[in-house]
């Protein structure tokens, strides 16, 4: 008799705790597939630290593989659950689609980033879920003190040594206490010229800091801040993100390159396409966290209503302590549903919250017992080695060396702006030139290509002027180039346009050594609207054969189309051909990322104004998508204007 299959989507909080769990007591009688977009598991508290300069980004990571050597680790993103017929599909990392079968599924697919329909956000700002928008985050922010050190003029010093952060959560207040502290550092060896010093502002809507928690921790952590000099305004949001600032809610402006999205977090849309009874985006269990009607199919985590045994008619809070204890009774009831051990309900006892504020200073209340100061931040720290599944050592080895020794403010350069656009639901995976396509997650808000240039980076990493977070809208002067528009990328049929297959610059024509025939070539078909016109059909890295749209799926099945037929997208061009990959998705597959921070559709903002860009300082490592390579030790030159002259900006 064959051993039971078990999958589990997702390897957050709990995923990872069901996967380490289940591995232990079913001792090899039933194989386990851990389905995640990364090899990783990520201790999210800890990520405003690696923002910081505080730890290692490989510290607040734990390998998969390392610590659950029983479990079978797939790297991809759930898309598809078909309950009838015991089976998940999903796409891996490199666009190859795979099934996996189960007897067991746990769904414990996390949270994805909340966008409000605010203009200007989705192009202006960045959000802060994964290592990406971390690493990015500390790259960008180090960039700006430096640049402020070296301006003369005191309005653009201003404008980049000031840092918006919105949404005053447990997130939130993090980032802007340990920001403050990290850019303090930075001033602190090298002062600017115009005696300026960096800010921090910390916007909400709600009436006072980590709404969430006790109010006593709330009252602590704003003492902190303020301390700082950080600026906290409650009952203050964004309104619009433009091309220089912010302009708030109640009617300010402020000059700023930095936006900071850390509003909160919805359930993973995944569970949605189930059809299933859900509450508030989440999927109904009962205490045992199994779904009604659906003895194979459980939940835990984010995308789990759990019933609160402890207050009758409520859920438990979508928070990391819930989804860790969560994992541990999931585990143990779906042994119990193989005949190993037995069911139990989830019930729970509040332990209270930790606070980490940078330095000595936190705000914690374990057991309910209020705490601030030294004593908080030895008990906060305390908790967070304790919760760690693994790295402790390196992570206090990590907390020593900052006690002793000056933290390094440096640029790694190793994340650009455009690869952690907000709009992307799988903030846990950076995006990369020639990437495939990702069904359903690479939204376009505003027309903004997810692979396209780089946004809040000249090729050289240098800022785009003028935007927060650094990030130049699409369709304006300067900007990510709109067709057809003077500056941006030329449209097709145009002088200066893109370049069609047998023109210099394009790729391989027909009839050309390293591509096929041209048509009406010698030995060749006629190709379609001749110099200056459309690409050869069939051609890798080639726009869409015909009279179809941009966004139209070309025909040959070329890599990083999308899967369902007929869904706009934009293509994707890699540094050289890649092989074509046929075929479309079967229908009814709900687009979605599996694993903590993973997800789908979301809603868009449209874009607000912006303003030329400055010139490129470097060409940078790759060029952006959707752009003609360079020649060889050739950097990009300037775009061709319909006007015959020299636009500014990414070419």
């Amino acid at each position: 008799m064959s051993r039971p299959r078990i999958v589990i989507v997702g390897a957050g909080f709990a995923g990872y705790r069901t996967a380490r769990t289940l591995s232990r007591l079913t001792r090899h009688q039933a194989d386990i597939t851990l389905l995640n977009p990364t090899d990783y598991f990520l201790y999210l508290p800890l990520l405003p630290q690696v923002a910081a300069g505080i730890l290692e980004p490989r510290r607040v990571s734990v390998s998969l593989s390392g610590t659950l050597p029983h479990v079978r680790l797939v790297l991809g993103e759930a898309d598809g659950i078909d309950l009838d017929g015991h089976t998940v599909h999903y796409t891996g990392p490199e666009g190859e689609e795979g099934t996996l079968p189960f007897d067991r599924l746990v769904l414990a697919a996390g949270s994805v980033n909340k966008l409000l329909p605010i203009p200007g956000v989705a192009e202006h700002a960045h959000g802060f879920r994964g290592l990406p928008e971390a690493l990015y985050l500390r790259d960008h922010v180090t960039r700006q003190v430096e640049l402020a050190a070296a301006a003369d003029d005191r309005t653009e010093c201003a404008a980049r040594c000031t840092f918006v952060v919105v949404g005053a959560g447990y997130t939130g207040t993090e980032v802007a206490a340990h920001g403050a502290m990290y850019t303090d550092a930075q001033v602190r060896k090298h002062p600017m010229r115009t005696g300026m010093r960096p800010r921090w502002m910390l916007l909400d809507v709600a009436p006072r800091v980590m709404p969430e928690m006790d109010e006593r921790l709330s009252r602590t952590a704003e003492r902190v801040l303020r301390q700082r000099g950080v600026d906290v305004r409650m009952g203050t949001s964004v309104k619009e993100a433009t091309h220089d600032g912010v302009v708030l809610t109640d009617g300010s402006t402020v000059d700023t390159r930095t936006l900071v999205w850390c509003v909160g977090v919805r359930p993973d849309p995944l569970v949605e396409s189930l059809g299933l009874p859900m509450e508030r985006g989440r999927l109904l269990v009962d205490p045992h966290l199994q779904v009604p009607g659906r003895p194979e199919l459980f939940a835990c985590g984010d995308v789990a209503a759990v019933p609160d045994l402890n207050q009758p008619g409520q859920y438990t809070p979508m928070t990391a302590q819930h989804a860790w204890r969560h994992g541990k009774v999931c585990a143990q009831n779906v042994a119990a549903s193989l005949g190993i051990g037995e069911r139990r309900a989830y019930r729970h006892r509040d332990m209270g919250f930790v606070v980490d504020l940078g330095g000595a200073k936190a705000a914690a209340n374990p057991l309910g017992l209020p705490m601030s100061g030294p004593a908080a931040g030895a008990v906060t720290r305390g908790y967070h080695l304790a919760a760690m599944p693994g790295n402790r050592v390196r992570v206090a080895a990590d907390w020593l060396l900052d006690a002793v020794l000056p933290r390094q403010a440096v640029q790694l350069g190793l994340v650009r702006s455009w690869s952690v656009p907000l709009e992307s639901s799988s903030p846990e995976v950076a995006r990369v030139p020639g990437s495939p396509k990702r069904p359903g997650k690479d939204a376009d808000p505003a027309g903004q290509r997810p692979d396209g240039e780089e946004a809040g980076t000249q090729p050289g990493g240098g800022p785009a002027k003028g935007r927060p977070g650094g990030e130049p809208a699409k369709n304006q002067p300067g900007g990510g180039p709109a067709k057809g528009q003077p500056g941006g990328e030329p449209a097709k049929e145009q002088p200066g346009g893109e370049p069609a297959k047998n023109q210099p610059g394009g790729g391989p024509a027909k009839g050309q050594p390293g591509g096929e025939p041209a048509k009406e070539q010698p030995g060749g078909e006629p190709a379609k609207n001749q110099p200056g016109g459309e690409p050869a059909k069939n051609q890798p890295g080639g726009e869409p054969a015909g009279s179809r749209s941009h966004g139209g799926r070309a025909k040959g099945g070329q890599s990083g189309s999308p899967r369902a037929s007929g869904k706009p997208r934009r293509a994707v061009e890699a540094a050289g051909p890649r092989p074509a990959r046929g075929g479309s998705a079967k229908p009814g597959k709900a687009p979605r990322a599996s694993g903590a921070g993973s997800a789908g559709k979301r809603p868009t903002a449209p874009s607000g104004p912006s303003r030329s860009a400055g010139p490129p300082t470097d060409p940078g490592p790759e060029p952006p998508a959707n752009q003609p390579p360079p020649g060889p030790d050739i950097a990009p030159g300037p775009v061709k204007r319909t006007d015959g002259r020299a636009a500014e900006g990414d070419s």
